[in-house]
């Protein structure tokens, strides 16, 4: 039966089957950012927790303080709780989570890694300081570092040449994760990662409360020992209690070591300062000049509330979000799923528009094909955040960014002569449809 000018194309708007759903799911499983990340990083529990790949000297660290606090819980609690006072052990298993907590927390976290840039934005960068060719002798390419002023002193963003950025203030690119991370402290293998601005506080709080816990410790064996060698000889009493002696060998070669980091970190905490900037200099008097430290807020309590009270910023690298192609053609290995649209769909990822969706135009008929119509080419709003980064603020803020939902379309009525109706009429389930 032919149809007329006014005639439309049937339309289905029935709902896959159960079958096809299932054909649906058993799609390609997307791939989280985690996954493709381009540091030397490990992640665990689906990208929660991210670490460095050399865990060698982290596992030791674990392993030390567990085995001398069950050996301090399982030989000397007992007899000082009788002898003492119950209240050690409870100070000692609150100390002993409490350090463990902070490990853990500082091991698994974000320390404030930097994204690197898009391919658009390394273009972009790299335009801005590519070297013009010149035989000229007297041509000296300039620097790649830019100079900003804060509170009257001029600090230099250097150019990462891995990540393709320049780095904020403080910042630097750690050579063991191949990552820019931001307040760059320094790489500490005994927690098995980076200490950056996201996990200082919690890197801080680990050393002070396991420099308490080798002190309790040490002291409560040693008061051990001494009790027993009031009743018996003491080679007597070490022979009664063997573990004694080798926790008080461990506390005693750990707690120097322990207390002079903590010293030194309280340090840098009173003047706001990293240990790579401490180590560099960077805020020391140089060529008879003074170069004071910007980023300080005038007083001991005022640094320790903005180094370790102050919010928690958010991650930047969101790595538990989806990979968005940049573009991605919908194909269907049933024909009944594909007759649900007989328009080929391509979704265009726009970095900061988010996603056009461009369908085929149908044939008019005498064959030729129709230029588009301004309907025919939509642009969807991005639900949500876009994916990518963008480029980093002047205060060194980033916005974190997650994979666009996926848009939806009604189905269309297209004539199939290429032409609008005169009039619009209401659209009942039926096969055809005359003007």
């Amino acid at each position: 039966m032919s149809k007329g000018p006014g005639q439309y194309a049937p339309v289905d708007t029935e709902s896959p089957s159960h079958s096809q759903e299932g054909e649906l799911k058993n799609m390609a499983r997307p791939t989280r950012k985690w996954e493709v990340f381009p540091g030397r990083n490990r992640f665990c529990c689906d990208g929660r927790v991210m670490m460095a790949r050399q865990l060698g000297i982290f596992y030791f660290t674990v392993g030390l303080i567990v085995s001398t606090c069950a050996l301090f819980f399982y030989f000397d609690c007992p007899f000082l709780a009788t002898e003492l006072t119950p209240t050690i052990p409870v100070i000692a298993a609150v100390l002993f989570l409490f350090t463990m907590g902070t490990l853990l927390r500082t091991s698994f976290s974000d320390p404030g890694v930097i994204p690197r840039a898009t391919p658009d934005e390394a273009a972009d960068i790299e335009k801005q300081i590519d070297i013009p060719s010149t035989t000229s002798p007297t041509y000296r390419p300039p620097p790649r570092t830019k100079e900003i002023v804060i509170k009257g002193q001029t600090i230099k963003l250097k150019y990462c040449f891995t990540c393709k950025i320049f780095r904020p203030p403080r910042a630097s690119h750690c050579s063991l994760c191949d990552n820019c991370v931001e307040r760059f402290d320094h790489h500490c293998p005994w927690v098995g990662n980076c200490v950056g601005k996201r996990n200082y506080r919690y890197f801080y709080l680990f050393i002070v409360s396991l420099a308490f816990l080798c002190v309790f410790i040490f002291s409560c064996v040693i008061t051990h020992l001494i009790i027993r060698a009031k009743r018996v000889d003491f080679l007597e009493a070490m022979k009664e209690t063997p573990a004694s002696i080798l926790e008080a060998i461990i506390c005693f070669f750990s707690i120097w070591s322990v207390l002079g980091l903590a010293g030194f970190h309280t340090y840098l905490a009173t003047s706001n300062q990293t240990t790579n900037e401490d180590i560099k200099g960077s805020f020391s008097a140089k060529r008879g000049q003074d170069n004071f430290n910007p980023f300080s807020q005038g007083s001991v309590l005022t640094n320790c509330m903005s180094v370790l009270c102050s919010p928690n910023p958010p991650s930047l690298i969101d790595r538990r979000g989806f990979v968005v192609p940049d573009t991605t053609q919908i194909t269907c290995s049933n024909s009944a799923i594909c007759n649900l649209s007989e328009n080929n769909v391509v979704n265009v990822r726009h970095d900061n528009y988010g996603s056009t969706n461009t369908e085929n135009q149908p044939l008019s008929h005498n064959g030729q094909k129709k230029l588009p119509s301004p309907s025919s080419v939509t642009t969807a709003m991005p639900m949500g955040r876009n994916a990518g980064y963008q480029d980093a603020l002047e205060d060194s803020s980033y916005q974190q960014h997650s994979k666009p939902y996926p848009v939806q379309h009604m189905p269309r009525i297209v004539p199939i002569n290429g032409e609008r109706p005169v009039s619009e009429v209401p659209v009942t389930a039926c096969n055809s449809i005359t003007v």
